[in-house]
């Protein structure tokens, strides 16, 4: 995502710090510090993906719910009105998160209409994309079984059309949330009345406004684009192209060439799947590469969401960040090395969490906006 409308990002309080007894004690090591969380709290994080990116005062709705369910803090909030579209960032454990998002689909359905809607990114729903996500030890299958939850739950209340993907998925040719969003909510009433096209929950036929949701538990993804100076859309689909696994680019990288008219450029808009088989750095220096070979320059990027701590050390030990700065100063030069736009330490899940830990005592409760 990139473009109009800017991250709020949402922490204890504007301008705190992580702990730095936390970040010393746990910060170096990602699985650490989750399962030092985790095996306290049996975290899950959510990142529902909201099909609305221009009305900051739908989304303000949505969030508003959201920070009145006790025990669920809100990490993250990002919008853009090219890509019309919202992503949250929500943890708590297992119960609170479903509560959570049971709030976020009412308010969700209750005010976006697919049919006035057309940003840039593709969708299915207005509450398009929910993936549930397992931190420190908490397990997969808690994520699976909460998927289906939500799902059936959605389904039932709102009559309403939804696909399991990746780890959740009941059918091999939906594991792909791509596969499961291809047409399109304009073409999604075809594909649900063909043979095979019964949702896992719910009618085969879409919602008249909310279209379809696509529920699913997967591991961390990094949700990252990078704007290129140029307002050539075939340049940024060319790289897209170039660098996806699906056309024998990059290990777990997805992208896009999306246009961002409010920007003025366009954007190679990812998901890095494994940041273990495929780091940022690599990623960023071959769309660097290939635009430069085009005579185009980097405008900057942005990520969305949060990223794994282990991510930013990893561009940190390759850009020569010393081992001697602290794991604040290490994650914000690997931020800046990348060119993301606002960088702050706190874009590394773990410094986000040890932060409301030592604001709150437990990663919970209403938080301020930076």
């Amino acid at each position: 995502m990139g473009g109009g409308l800017r991250r709020v990002a949402v922490s204890p309080s504007h301008g705190s710090r992580p702990d730095r007894a936390t970040g010393r004690r746990c910060g170096e090591s990602l699985t650490r510090l989750t399962h030092t969380l985790g095996s306290v709290y049996q975290l899950v994080e959510c990142v529902p993906n909201i099909s609305e990116g221009r009305r900051p005062s739908v989304v303000d709705a949505i969030v508003d719910a959201v920070l009145r369910v006790p025990g669920v803090t809100l990490l993250d909030r990002t919008s853009d009105a090219d890509h019309d579209r919202s992503v949250l960032t929500l943890v708590g454990v297992a119960d609170t998160v479903l509560l959570a998002m049971q709030v976020v689909a009412s308010q969700a359905i209750a005010r976006i209409d697919l049919r006035s809607q057309h940003g840039q990114h593709p969708r299915i729903g207005a509450l398009d994309v929910v993936p549930f996500v397992p931190l420190g030890d908490t397990s997969m299958d808690t994520c699976i079984e909460l998927a289906g939850r939500f799902g059936a739950w959605l389904a039932e209340v709102y009559t309403l059309p939804v696909y399991l993907y990746a780890r959740a998925a009941r059918r091999p040719d939906r594991r792909i949330l791509a596969d499961i969003r291809h047409p399109s909510f304009e073409g999604l009433g075809a594909a649900l009345a063909a043979e095979d096209g019964a949702p896992d929950f719910g009618p085969q036929r879409a919602h008249p406004t909310a279209g379809a949701t696509v529920v699913g538990a997967r591991p961390f993804l990094i949700a990252w684009n990078i704007q290129l100076e140029t307002g050539e859309l075939a340049i940024a689909r060319r790289i897209a192209t170039t660098i996806r696994e699906r056309d024998g680019g990059l290990s777990g990288v997805q992208a896009l060439g999306i246009p961002l008219a409010a920007a003025g450029c366009v954007q190679v808009s990812m998901n890095l799947l494994d940041h273990q088989r495929t780091p940022m750095w690599q990623v960023f220096e071959r769309v660097r590469d290939l635009a430069a070979a085009g005579g185009v320059a980097l405008r900057d990027t942005e990520l969305i969401g949060l990223a794994p701590l282990r991510a930013f050390l990893d561009v940190a030990d390759h850009a020569g960040v010393p081992n001697t700065h602290s794991t604040d100063g290490r994650v914000r030069a690997a931020a800046q090395w990348l060119q993301i736009r606002d960088a702050t330490s706190q874009m590394a899940l773990e410094l986000r969490l040890a932060a409301r830990l030592a604001a709150t005592g437990r990663p919970a409760g209403n938080p301020a906006a930076d």
